[in-house]
């Protein structure tokens, strides 16, 4: 499927449809009760209104926790671009250029949160906090909401629905020209995700989107659009100011403070949506009979765990089979959904700890694939398992 017939499809999800992606709407039925005794392998999964009643009391969402979340993130923000500007070392200016691309994802995955509607439990609070938390990443709210809630999260892994990281089949891959080709192996390298997300999510389908990436002409699209073009020419007015003021190079104040960031932020984001739903256990489907069949909402997606409690700076958003399932859990609550899911569901869930060395494996092996037989092949078209 084309880009642009991605783009229809997406434009093309009933609003009906729509609804179920955001915050759960409050209903006076009693929760579910998690069963006595963990679900065998083998028994049938449960539907979906069930697994979420057993993490129903999970869903309750507070206001002051993430206000102070959101503070505490920018206040380190705004500390590190200080220390670019203001430290001696070359070595200390570009330690805080990384760290704060490290904590401009920080603050996106609280504006992630705001998105769902799931992070206070006011809309209208959630969306503003969530256009101040997604203005270090130059994210759009409205374009966001639109191709990450409504078509990643209702689609996830039906290939022609869900863009993000979609394989190719080895027809497709032969089909694209030379220097595509060369891209989607770059892509697919395992150093490539930085550049897959800066160009195929955030500039084509972010920024001012052209009607074949995005046929949906929305006034919000645009007036979000502008918002974070503002904030990114006041950040880079303000750091030539502070490089003047300081008689520094405006060029390694404007690299350091903005450019740097900006990339490993890229960088971050790619690497977190590629692990999410990139695995030799983890499915994709091009048939939306099938895709359903499959329960997807659990199976696709992977819970990606780190020594040393690595995820808890990344705001929980590694459990993310419990965020697929219900994206109304708030992020301070997604450690315990995501336990109590896998506590009720051995061995369905895709769990995986991280290294280095699984994950070049993983992107040796996960090139294209094969729908039919549900395989990962790589660029030859051999299995790669």
């Amino acid at each position: 499927m084309t880009t642009h017939q991605t783009a229809q499809s997406m434009a093309q999800v009933p609003q009906a449809q729509q609804a179920p992606h955001t915050a759960r709407a409050q209903t006076p039925e009693t929760p579910a009760q998690p069963p006595l005794q963990p679900i065998p392998p083998g028994d049938p999964l449960p539907h979906r209104k069930i697994l979420r009643g057993w993490l129903e009391p999970l869903v309750q969402r507070t206001t002051l926790y993430p206000l102070l979340l959101l503070v505490f993130d920018y206040a380190i923000f705004g500390g590190l671009q200080a220390g670019i500007v203001f430290a001696q070392s070359g070595i200390v200016k570009l330690v805080c250029a990384l760290v704060a691309g490290f904590v401009i994802g920080r603050l996106f995955i609280i504006g992630h949160d705001a998105c769902h509607q799931s992070l206070t439990p006011h809309r209208r609070l959630n969306k503003w906090l969530g256009r101040i938390a997604f203005l270090p990443s130059l994210t759009p709210y409205s374009l966001w909401e639109a191709g990450h809630n409504v078509v990643h999260h209702g689609y996830t892994n039906l290939k022609g629905f869900d863009f993000i990281w979609a394989p190719l089949s080895v027809e497709e891959y032969q089909a694209l020209s030379r220097p595509r080709r060369v891209m989607e192996r770059i892509y697919r390298s395992g150093w490539g995700p930085g550049l897959y997300y800066m160009l195929e999510i955030w500039w084509r389908r972010m920024m001012f989107p052209s009607r074949a990436a995005m046929p949906t002409r929305r006034p919000i699209f645009f007036k979000d659009c502008w918002l974070v073009s503002v904030f990114a020419a006041v950040w880079l007015a303000v750091l030539v100011w502070a490089a003047l003021a300081t008689a520094q190079s405006v060029t390694l104040v404007l690299v350091l403070g903005f450019v740097v960031p900006f990339l490993f932020w890229c960088a971050m984001i790619g690497f977190v949506v590629y692990v999410h739903h990139t695995h030799e256990r983890v499915s994709w489907y091009d048939d939306r009979a099938e895709w359903a069949r499959a329960q997807p909402f659990v199976t696709t997606t992977v819970h990606l765990t780190f020594r040393w409690r690595f995820g808890a700076l990344l705001h929980h958003i590694m459990e993310h089979t419990a965020h697929h399932l219900d994206m109304s859990i708030p992020l301070y609550k997604l450690e315990e959904a995501q336990a109590q899911l896998e506590a009720m569901l051995p061995q369905r869930i895709v769990i995986q700890p991280f290294s280095w060395r699984w994950y070049f494996a993983t992107a040796q092996h996960c090139k294209l694939y094969d729908f039919k037989a549900r395989q990962w092949l790589k660029f030859d078209g051999r299995q790669s398992s």
